[in-house]
């Protein structure tokens, strides 16, 4: 019996550590197109995806740590607030201090921390990474659309006994990500998705961060 959906959700993860075993691009196209049910306002369905395996895989990823050893990025948006508070800030700190202390990287490791930073590029070992992007002269709704377009692909992943990390890092580095894969500046990059095989036996995803409560975010109201 398959789980559901509930299970998919809660159970989902961010992986950082992958197996070494290929994903049938078959099975990649199976999540892609029933990702593309996902709902989107007028049903303009926004999203753009590039997906890299192989040698591609590699060329992207060594672009970006060189982008980000020559101390650059290629931004296409602000991912993060420019000034932090919170309850982010917390929150922000808590699920890097939890991963490292996992890993034991001390707080005086740069050497280990810019390593487990820099395995974003790598995709984490994962053998298949995506790419998903808008057309810039689109409206913030349709980024919205695209969230939601991520989401059914980190779930979707699940039902094919796979898992993903939907990775923030490589929007720093968007025009690297174009010029290398040849794309246009019309579109922007609204994130990156690393897809494979868990990797069960790794410190790193026995990582299992807190949430907060519904009474934390929600109010409800009836008169």
């Amino acid at each position: 019996m398959g789980m559901t959906v509930e299970e998919a959700v809660t159970g989902r993860r961010s992986v950082r550590a992958f197996l070494d075993r290929p994903v049938p691009e078959a099975t990649v196209r199976a999540i892609l197109e029933a990702a593309g049910r996902t709902p989107s306002g007028a049903n303009m369905q926004p999203w753009q995806v590039h997906v890299v395996t192989g040698t591609m895989r590699e060329r992207v990823g060594d672009a970006a740590i060189a982008e980000v050893r020559r101390g650059e990025g290629s931004p296409d948006y602000a991912y993060y607030p420019d000034d932090w508070f919170e309850p982010y800030i917390g929150r922000r700190r808590k699920i890097g201090f939890d991963l490292y202390a996992l890993l034991g990287i001390g707080r005086g490791d740069t050497a280990g921390r810019e390593a487990q930073s820099l395995a974003n590029f790598r995709w984490f070992g994962a053998p298949v990474g995506l790419f998903v992007l808008v057309d810039r002269r689109l409206n913030p709704g349709s980024w919205v659309d695209c969230g939601m377009f991520i989401q059914s692909i980190l779930l979707l992943a699940r039902s094919h006994g796979l898992e993903t990390c939907a990775q923030a890092s490589w929007v720093r580095h968007g025009g690297i990500v174009r010029q290398t894969l040849g794309i246009g500046d019309d579109l922007a990059l609204v994130a990156g998705i690393a897809l494979g095989y868990e990797d069960r036996g790794a410190l790193a995803n026995r990582l299992v961060t807190e949430r907060a409560p519904v009474d934390a975010f929600c109010t409800f109201h009836d008169h």
